[in-house]
């Protein structure tokens, strides 16, 4: 295996992240982390948040030495991001800014709205990106605790999920947004339950989708050299029941989730 793409997230969501850059990238090489032992991140503090990051990403960064790393998780992003910029010589992507531009160029009446995980919306990093880059764009937060939990157990169109999401989303229907980021990148799993609830008006923008077209331009050079027609390969970790990532993380990603490789922190 050559330098990979090294992505992770608290768990399966940012499978999301990974699915597109299979789909976009098809010869680059692919390692995911998954730290299904300590999520949700959501509802952490920020410190444990950034230790989990750090500690995460320190470790692909020694054992992969990959050419990218992504963070495919909101709320990691909103916390950690700019340290891990500053930390290693190699380009560090997260969610939150693909999915904040493409939201703000969809919408037509400049009322928007983002859900995210509890911390992600507490720590206020979209409202400040917002503010920076479109002052004039009214915009709607909403935190959607429990949403992260539904996905994790597979449950993405039951009643059960639907009613919360009807109280959830409540928010964003009173605001009259024409556009909804996706602030995490386990809630494209529930596109359609969300879809369901606020109707056909409102554009739905998945931070997943964004940063793996993000990650295109900036591995374009590379992408272009791959040798025509070689498949990448892909390596799953997990900090949590590697058979349960595996079962669950091939029917939200697909077949080319294969092997799980388990992982232990010394201090968990």
């Amino acid at each position: 295996m050559g330098r990979p793409i090294a992505m992770f997230d608290s768990g399966f969501g940012g499978l999301t992240v990974a699915r597109a850059v299979i789909d976009l990238l098809p010869g680059v090489d692919l390692v995911y982390f998954g730290d299904t032992a300590r999520y949700p991140y959501g509802p952490r503090t920020a410190e444990e948040v950034r230790h989990f990051a750090l500690q995460i990403s320190d470790w692909l960064v020694t054992e992969f030495d990959p050419k990218v790393l992504v963070v495919a998780c909101n709320t990691a992003t909103a916390v950690a991001l700019e340290d891990l910029r500053v930390r290693y010589p190699l380009p560090v992507m997260g969610v939150l800014e693909p999915g904040l531009e493409s939201l703000l160029a969809v919408t037509t009446s400049g009322r928007v709205g983002v859900i995210g995980t509890v911390g992600t919306i507490a720590s206020g990093a979209y409202q400040q990106a917002a503010e920076a880059i479109a002052p004039d764009v009214e915009l709607t937060c909403a935190a959607c605790p429990g949403f992260v939990e539904f996905v994790e157990r597979g449950d993405t169109d039951s009643e059960q999920v639907h009613v919360l999401a009807q109280r959830l989303l409540t928010p964003i229907i009173e605001a009259e947004v024409d556009a909804l980021l996706l602030g995490c990148t386990h809630y494209p799993f529930l596109a359609r339950t969300i879809a369901n609830v606020l109707g056909p008006e409102v554009v739905l923008v998945s931070s997943a989708d964004e940063t793996a077209f993000s990650l295109l331009r900036e591995l374009d050079p590379v992408a272009t050299a791959e040798p025509s027609g070689r498949r990448g390969t892909y390596t799953f970790v997990s900090t949590g029941d590697v058979d349960t990532f595996a079962h669950l993380g091939r029917q939200l990603l697909g077949p080319e989730l294969g092997t799980v490789v388990a992982h232990c922190w010394g201090d968990s």
